[in-house]
């Protein structure tokens, strides 16, 4: 033996990016766990210590009812509309996300789940 092994500290922002990996393009827990070198059980208590100290939303995101309306502007050709390039969210949080309405499922949620820890 050359010394002693101690153990490693994780702030709070590597605890935040590396809690940001789980779902995101169908990542698992475990998967996350054994690629950074810890137990699951690492990624749980993290997951309650920064929702307990507010860095990390109570739940993880999730679909709200929305409501369409139809645009009231008077001079708009309504034959050709104008594509839709850009979508805008607004979090539980008050945090509002807009983004490229082409981004996948999987890049909305890293957005979210970054949004939501910072």
């Amino acid at each position: 033996m050359t010394g002693i092994e101690r153990r490693r500290r994780w702030s709070d922002e590597e605890k935040l990016s590396v809690l940001s990996q789980v779902g995101v393009d169908g990542e698992t827990v475990a998967g996350v766990a054994r690629r950074h070198d810890i137990t699951r059980q690492h990624i749980y208590q993290w997951r309650r210590e920064m929702r307990r100290k507010g860095l990390m939303s109570p739940r993880d995101p999730m679909l709200v009812p929305v409501e369409i309306t139809e645009d009231a502007a008077p001079d708009r050709d309504n034959d050709h509309p104008d594509p839709v390039d850009h979508v805008e969210l607004v979090l539980t949080n008050g945090r509002s996300l807009r983004a490229r309405a082409t981004m996948s499922d999987a890049q909305w949620i890293r957005l979210i789940r970054i949004a939501e820890a910072a």
